[in-house]
């Protein structure tokens, strides 16, 4: 029933919003179709958030599902899939928006392709096919490249027209194969395996224009990926546009955008390498002639120093030096002479004032009997004795004529009676 509204009697927002919500729920349980163009799952909630789109019109609503639904699919659910799901339509008065809650959700046509190619791609990363770890480098200028591409294609021309146009020496070994339909991985395969068995084939290209995800299915395959991943030549894939990422792309050692640009990645630009060319040459040109410079100046340098430049003249410095240091030398050692003999006079003065020779000198004698014994007493000395007297200068032969004692001082004289001490 429409309300009856006018300017002087309007309706509250609340009583609108309570209106379209009544009008929502009579609508019931739908069957809609639409692509998926968000995919938000929050942690700790139940719920995935989902946004759904028609396929030709530009019109999106908000779609809310258990996680339980999402979790059963037998494929993970990707942005870009196509779905029918079974929703009740809830309008939310508190902020005026549509949802739509799921209650089951069934893949269909190319969304439930997306999603078989997901998960076969998530079993192959598990094995390790597309890890990096396997990538090979190309090589810089190949001996032949390979083509593996369909005959008079667009592919075919852009490769073979760009890479001439690159290097115009380069030589392509091409191998005819299905691009697409059901024989196309089969015949890929066989070409890429003549391909690998030519040992003049350095890299590989599987080259195909653009084409919609059923087109492109064949280079999704299982078994071609496991060819690519067992060849032992690098292989380049080209395969549609820069949207298009079917298996082929991950698994090979490079992914080219477009056949076009395949073409510029295999062989080098023969302008850009002949301007390397000559700028390494001028770079070497540059750091010959600043080692030649800097080579020239270290030797000015050491032409100009004096050393060089006369040598006499530091010969002549270090003779006056030899010379000066002989002087200095005599004169040092004069010194230690004068020194040594003036040392050596005192102590022979020494020496002489401190010989019993000196004594003598002064007219003392030193007397020995016949036997040679010295004498310092007329002790047992009898007249008529023979000595021998040793004067500064020699010796004298005596006879003792006559003995007589003398007192030393501090002592009695011998002759002298000695009194008896009892008296």
């Amino acid at each position: 029933m429409a309300l009856e509204t006018s300017p002087e009697h309007p309706a509250p927002v609340r009583q609108i919003s309570q209106a379209i919500g009544a009008w929502v729920e009579r609508l019931g349980a739908v069957w809609v179709e639409g692509q998926v163009t968000q995919v938000s799952r929050r942690g700790g909630l139940n719920t995935v958030f989902l946004t759904l789109r028609d396929k030709l019109a530009d019109v999106s609503v908000s779609v809310t599902c258990p996680r339980g639904v999402v979790d059963s699919l037998p494929t993970p659910l990707v942005e870009g899939a196509s779905v029918v799901v079974h929703a009740k339509p809830s309008f939310y008065p508190t902020r005026g928006t549509l949802s739509l809650q799921v209650r089951e959700i069934r893949l269909v046509g190319e969304g439930e392709l997306l999603a078989r190619l997901e998960r076969r791609r998530q079993l192959l990363a598990a094995e390790g096919l597309f890890s990096d770890v396997h990538k090979r480098r190309l090589p810089f200028l190949p001996r032949t490249v390979g083509l593996v591409t369909a005959q008079n294609s667009a592919a075919e021309r852009d490769v073979l027209d760009n890479a001439r146009r690159r290097w115009p020496g380069v030589r392509f070994e091409v191998r005819y194969a299905a691009m697409q339909g059901v024989h196309a991985a089969r015949e890929v395969m066989e070409a890429l395996a003549a391909l690998d068995r030519d040992t003049d084939v350095d890299v590989v290209v599987i080259a195909r224009g653009g084409g919609s995800v059923e087109d492109l299915l064949p280079f999704s395959d299982e078994s071609l990926v496991r060819a690519v991943h067992a060849a032992t030549t690098p292989v380049v894939s080209a395969i549609g546009h820069e949207p298009d990422s079917p298996l082929l792309d991950l698994v090979a050692d490079l992914r080219a955008s477009t056949p076009t640009d395949a073409a510029k990645r295999v062989v080098p630009d023969v302008a850009e390498e002949a301007q390397r060319v000559l700028t390494a040459r001028e770079r070497g040109r540059r750091a010959v002639r600043q080692l030649l410079d800097r080579e020239r100046r270290t030797l000015e340098a050491l032409r100009s120093r004096p050393s060089l430049a006369d040598p006499r003249a530091g010969l002549a410095e270090r003779a006056h030096e030899v010379d000066a240091l002989r002087d200095r030398a005599r004169r040092s050692f004069g010194h230690r002479v004068d020194r040594g003999e003036v040392d050596l006079g005192h102590q022979l003065a020494r020496v002489r004032a401190l010989s019993p020779l000196a004594t003598l000198r002064r007219g003392y004698a030193v007397i020995s009997d016949a036997d040679g014994r010295a004498r310092s007493s007329v002790a047992d000395l009898e007249p008529g004795a023979t000595l021998h007297v040793r004067v500064a200068d020699g010796r004298i032969g005596a006879e003792v004529t006559g003995v007589e004692r003398v007192a030393l001082v501090g002592e009695t004289d011998p002759t002298d009676p000695q009194e008896d001490p009892d008296e």
